[in-house]
């Protein structure tokens, strides 16, 4: 009974958040984020729902809370699609409802216990949903980490690869196998040196925490523009030794 309702409101939310996008055109306004206590209140009702799918018999009161809590994560974090949204030159709108696809599948699957942010989680899957329509509609051959799709906010160009950022932990399917892994940190030492020591802190490798392009710049007394660069090369490099491997 609770999947059915977790169905239909997939739909529902994907609609109101439409109605959300018309008054964030027409008004620049979007619900605003909740707070701590608030999110923690919704998702702890909203677990306690999905805790309860499997039952034949679920109390109704159970089932409205929960898609009540439910809507409201939904509604009151529309602002990151919005955000995100704008990162990319294609038409906001399109995108909007792209990425509120993104942000719907986030609140279905975190996992407050985990420890990463919510806002965090979000735009990665925000960010993944757009990703996906751009490969889907360009063609995987068409597509590469280096395809241009906007600015940022200093106006340099924004590649596909800019928003892949690891500020959480990663997703299982992701995670290449151990033999792969073995290479690749193998083909890291071989990096010149400050492509090395970017990666290295980016992706948490050697023991190190995972960093933000800008902790990074900061500690390594460079702009955040060319740790992004030296990123890209080093990944490219390593891209280009996994293919001469294979």
């Amino acid at each position: 009974m609770l999947m059915e309702f977790y169905l239909t409101g997939f739909t529902l939310s994907v609609l109101k958040g439409m109605t959300f996008l018309v008054s964030y055109i027409n008004n620049k306004s979007l619900p605003k984020p909740l707070s701590k206590e608030d999110e923690s209140r919704y998702f702890e009702i909203l677990l306690r729902g999905r805790a309860n799918s499997n039952s034949n018999v679920v109390p109704i009161d159970t089932v409205i809370q929960a898609e009540h809590a439910r809507n409201m994560l939904i509604e009151h974090n529309l602002r990151l699609v919005a955000f995100t949204a704008n990162k990319f030159e294609e038409n906001n709108e399109d995108l909007f409802s792209i990425g509120l696809i993104g942000l719907i599948k986030a609140i279905d699957t975190f996992k407050p216990a985990v420890g990463v942010k919510l806002s965090s989680y979000a735009t990665r899957c925000i960010t993944n949903e757009i990703l996906m329509h751009y490969r889907r509609g360009r063609g995987k051959s068409e597509t590469s980490l280096f395809t241009p799709i906007g600015e940022d906010d200093s106006g340099n160009e924004l590649i596909i690869i800019d928003n892949l950022e690891a500020d959480i932990c990663p997703i299982p399917d992701q995670i290449i196998n151990e033999e792969d892994h073995k290479f690749l940190l193998e083909k890291v030492k071989t990096l010149p040196i400050l492509c090395r020591q970017v990666i290295e802190m980016r992706y948490g490798l050697m023991n190190s925490q995972e960093c933000s392009q800008q902790e990074v710049a900061d500690t390594l007394k460079i702009s955040r523009s060319y740790v992004s660069r030296l990123e890209k090369k080093a990944i490219h490099l390593l891209i280009k030794a996994m293919k001469e491997s294979e």
